[in-house]
């Protein structure tokens, strides 16, 4: 099966990889421009652009699909399907239909749930206990169209945005490969989705990061691991702005108003939470400084209650 591949960031690259070890022929790969990166602001490939020079497959990085000529080129690969993985663009129709068996794609989430960008930050933010990924027929509408296979995965209470994302990308490449064989065979189902059952969420910024205590002590853990690696969850200290990593349940009941510093001790800065609940912070980071469990941080600071 011929496969024009696109894809950007890592949870891409392990599909590319995983397709090119599966014996499909990936005859070229369209990732995002290079971008300058980090404080040298040093221009860097994107991980997929890495993986397809590593195999020695074309790379073609368009600014944009309005270009007559670029489509020109991607038809002229008479490819079997384009297979998208967090490429980072909207497709037009141009480009959808430029293979004989059209566009796939794999999604971060059980479509139609959180259809758009950061569906595994979301599912953990909002507490979700599984979630899962998705492959389905492209369509011009975002995340819309019909689904061709799912695969389920359990939450774990704490884990960390980071630590779901690695492993759907492994689930999501197994699906994709599965998906992209079966197409060739003639046998992937197809099933609609239900637009009335859709989602929506959006990608995250620092302006999610202060931790708002007016909500329960496990909404608030799991914005804390849903916003790992970033932009990390955060509350002020001591007139600091204060990262914070982990937290753990406290059995107490408050009447103090949300946000108060009920405790310090070697068990962590209890803070009151919603409902008279409170909750422990066991992990943090000053500016400038290391990341540090909360009982080292207290060895050194006496805190004012």
């Amino acid at each position: 099966m011929k496969v024009i591949f696109m894809g950007t960031p890592d949870f891409a690259e392990a599909s590319l990889e995983r397709l090119i070890a599966d014996g499909f022929e990936v005859c070229a790969v369209y990732t995002q421009p290079d971008k300058a990166r980090g404080r040298g602001m040093q221009t860097s490939f994107s991980p997929v652009k890495d993986c397809a020079i590593r195999h020695g497959i074309p790379v073609f990085q368009p600014d944009t699909f309005r270009d007559p000529e670029v489509i020109r080129e991607l038809r002229a690969f008479s490819a079997d399907i384009i297979a998208v993985v967090a490429y980072g663009k909207l497709l037009p129709d141009d480009v959808l239909n430029a293979a004989s068996k059209g566009a796939v794609n794999l999604h971060g989430s059980l479509l139609p749930k959180y259809r758009g960008a950061a569906p595994i930050q979301w599912a953990v933010l909002n507490g979700d206990t599984v979630t899962g990924v998705s492959t389905f027929h492209l369509v011009r509408e975002m995340d819309a169209g019909d689904i061709i296979y799912e695969a389920e995965l359990e939450i774990g209470e704490t884990e960390t945005s980071g630590e779901l994302y690695d492993r759907l990308k492994v689930l999501g490449a197994e699906l994709l490969s599965r998906t992209l064989r079966d197409i060739d065979l003639g046998i992937a189902p197809r099933r609609p989705q239900n637009h009335q059952e859709a989602t929506y969420v959006t990608r995250l910024g620092k302006e999610l990061s202060p931790i708002d205590w007016n909500h329960s002590p496990r909404e608030i853990r799991k914005w804390i691991y849903g916003l790992q690696p970033w932009p990390v969850a955060t509350m002020e200290l001591e007139g600091q702005t204060v990262k914070v990593f982990s937290a753990e349940y406290s059995d107490g009941h408050t009447e103090s108003a949300p946000g108060t510093i009920l405790s310090a001790t070697d068990r962590g800065i209890e803070i009151a939470c919603a409902d008279g609940a409170s909750l422990l912070i066991t992990e943090l980071q000053l500016p400038g400084k290391k990341r540090m469990k909360t009982a080292d941080f207290l060895r050194g600071h006496r805190l004012k209650l």
